[in-house]
């Protein structure tokens, strides 16, 4: 980051040739969408998905005291920790911090966070109620924010994809921007959290970005002006009047609904193609996705598998009538593509009923339960990771396309989808 924030002036950016690392997907409006994740309250569980960091609200409770604090140890604890250490550090907080006396539930929090954080996981997180709330609420596809995926490579902020129709995408954020200032602030060493919470605000506000864009070797000052943003996450239309052209953007709640219909507006046109375009498709709901794969895969075939800890596996099962399997099939994806849309492309193209074109995917293939909690808060905890119908691994490695096209800068700027047109060229030979 440091030899970064140097290249400014002199623009030595070498830096950047490092091998590519993992992302940290998250949504900025922000929320992480992701497949793989269960949401339950003790009782019942219900599939979504997301991603990152410690998030401990700014408005979370400073005041106000903490009950339970006479728990006894379990048992299997009692032998090899001694949990004393805890209050001794409590209490020499409480009788010796300068600004005391510290609010005991903000103590509680963080010390919960922090327990969480450990796990050294980047999908496993503590949520205090606000952010819990904040989450949920994300997840049905309304949002305030400037439309955008960030994530983390080499250790830098960084844009995955801004949502189509975006204030990001309108203000001229590209995929693969490097943010090296927010507002002015520099993002060495943060974490995904406060990026969250910087870049995040209120419909109207205005937030400024500093990225480097390594295609032109520059940095750029962006502003953009944060507001409303609803996704609508399936839509579709008819290339050339031959080919059925469908693009989900995440998969969420509407998602199954839309797609439902579309896909009775698509059997009355009997294309000679469809094309399912998932590329800079964060994921979302796992059921969407098995209902999604389901219009190609028969019911009653494994769409995913679940694989624990102790190696145990647990399949999802296709669940429709399997509508679309004997119309020819392009996936499109790129490295913005995660989760749930690896979910479906893995499948599809297990089976053979796809060929998958654009550029290998993310790789976020690991599975996270949520469990909510009788004061709103909650945890996010990673518990199994993802494997295709077949069993190849998803999570670090994505699903590697049948043919690998990239878009090149030149392409990019004339405004040419060699991708799309791929995908057109392999459905008019079929």
């Amino acid at each position: 980051m440091n030899n970064l924030i140097n290249s400014e002036n002199n623009n030595k950016i070498k830096w950047f040739k490092r091998p590519l690392a993992l992302y940290l997907v998250l949504v900025l409006l922000i929320i992480a969408f992701g497949s793989g994740m269960m949401i339950g309250k003790k009782q019942g569980k219900l599939t979504v998905v997301t991603e990152p960091d410690v998030v401990v609200s700014d408005n979370q409770e400073e005041y106000g005291k903490v009950s339970g604090k006479d728990a006894s140890l379990p048992e299997y604890l009692k032998n090899q920790v001694n949990f004393s250490l805890f209050w001794e550090v409590w209490n020499k907080i409480q009788q010796e911090y300068i600004d005391r006396p510290a609010g005991e539930t903000k103590l509680l929090y963080g010390a919960v966070a922090g327990l969480v954080s450990a796990l050294e996981d980047p999908y496993s997180v503590f949520l205090t109620p606000e952010p819990a709330k904040e989450f949920k609420d994300d997840l049905q596809g309304k949002f305030e924010g400037i439309g955008a995926e960030i994530g983390i490579r080499d250790k830098i902020l960084t844009i995955i994809s801004p949502l189509p129709e975006s204030p990001a995408e309108k203000a001229g954020l590209k995929p693969k921007d490097k943010v090296i200032k927010i507002n002015n602030e520099s993002t060495e060493n943060i974490s995904l959290n406060q990026a969250v919470r910087k870049i995040r605000g209120k419909k109207g506000t205005s937030v400024v970005l500093k990225v480097y864009r390594e295609r032109d070797n520059k940095f750029h000052e962006i502003t953009i002006v944060r507001d409303t943003i609803k996704i609508v996450s399936v839509r579709w239309e008819m290339k050339d009047e031959k080919m059925a052209y469908v693009r989900i953007t995440n998969f969420n709640s509407d998602t199954d609904v839309r797609l439902r219909k579309i896909v009775d507006e698509i059997l009355l046109q009997d294309p000679q193609g469809i094309i399912l375009d998932l590329r800079n498709n964060p994921g979302g709901y796992l059921d969407r996705s098995v209902t999604i794969a389901s219009y190609w895969i028969e019911a009653g075939k494994p769409i995913v598998q679940e694989q624990s800890a102790n190696g145990d596996k647990k399949q999802y099962l296709a669940n429709g009538k399997a509508q679309l399997k004997d119309y020819p099939t392009i996936v499109l994806v790129n490295t913005g593509s995660a989760s749930a849309s690896e979910i479906v492309a893995g499948a599809l193209q297990d089976y053979n009923v796809a060929t998958i074109v654009g550029q290998t995917t993310f790789g976020k293939g690991s599975v996270q339960n949520l469990s909510e909690f009788s004061d709103g808060s909650a945890v996010k905890l990673t518990i199994a990771r993802w494997l295709t119908p077949h069993g190849r691994q998803i999570d670090l490695t994505g699903i590697e396309p049948n043919e690998i096209i990239e878009i090149t800068e030149e392409n990019a700027k004339n405004g040419v989808d060699s991708q799309l047109d791929k995908a057109m060229e392999i459905l008019l030979n079929k």
